[in-house]
């Protein structure tokens, strides 16, 4: 029979290493990359404004209510397709906007276009002073349609989207308007229009060529 071992002289001999000063360090290093990812990812929002939208140009005619208003677009935001810097640099996208949405605007308002009770407006010009891409579209569709196009009816007090606050320097003769714009996003735009109109007791139909935001499809 083996005589047991005793181990209690080894063990009192060894020395367990302080730890603590360790432990404190890596958590000082763990809470700094952790500051440093959390900046680094405002740094990302901040600067990322989103992948710049797109749009294939599918036909997608669709009637959206957004900020309290309803309009309705004919093309909508996709993930492929051409960004809208670069449709608005193209000049030939002018009357190809101009003839399909003329169409879509026949197709919606129908033979009563031809009562001389309409007219067509644009939203206020805000980085291109003088024949923007929305009033160049404008312009077009109104001498597809045979109806009055009113340059310049809104200004615009500030250069911010939401919120914003429309003066109004021109107002149509005609009963029903047309208030086109180019691109929607948020609806605010076509809101202050609204706004600004209202007080004029106009009839207001709203429409858009690219809905900008994505289709969610609900399953």
């Amino acid at each position: 029979m083996r005589t047991p071992i005793d181990m209690s002289e080894l063990l009192s001999e060894i020395e367990v290493p302080d730890l603590s000063g360790a432990q404190l360090a890596l958590k000082e290093i763990q809470t700094k990359h952790q500051e440093t990812d959390l900046f680094a990812e405002k740094q990302r929002k901040g600067w990322d404004k989103t992948v710049e939208a797109r749009c294939d140009f599918t036909p997608c005619p669709r009637l959206t209510r957004r900020s309290g208003l309803f309009f309705l677009s004919y093309w909508q935001k996709s993930v492929y397709g051409r960004t809208l810097t670069e449709i608005k640099a193209d000049d030939g996208m002018v009357p190809f906007f101009a003839t399909t949405i003329a169409t879509f605007i026949h197709d919606v308002i129908g033979p009563d276009l031809s009562n001389a009770s309409w007219a067509i407006i644009t939203t206020p010009k805000r980085r291109h002073l003088v024949k923007n891409f929305a009033t160049r579209i404008s312009e077009a569709i109104a001498k597809q349609l045979n109806i009055p196009f009113y340059e310049d009816v809104c200004t615009c007090r500030t250069k911010q989207r939401v919120g914003a606050i429309f003066d109004v320097h021109v107002v149509p003769e005609e009963q029903n308007i047309i208030c086109f714009d180019d691109f929607v996003t948020t609806g605010q735009t076509l809101q202050a229009m609204k706004r600004a109109l209202e007080p004029f007791n106009k009839n207001l139909l709203f429409f858009s060529g690219i809905n900008n935001k994505l289709k969610v499809n609900y399953k």
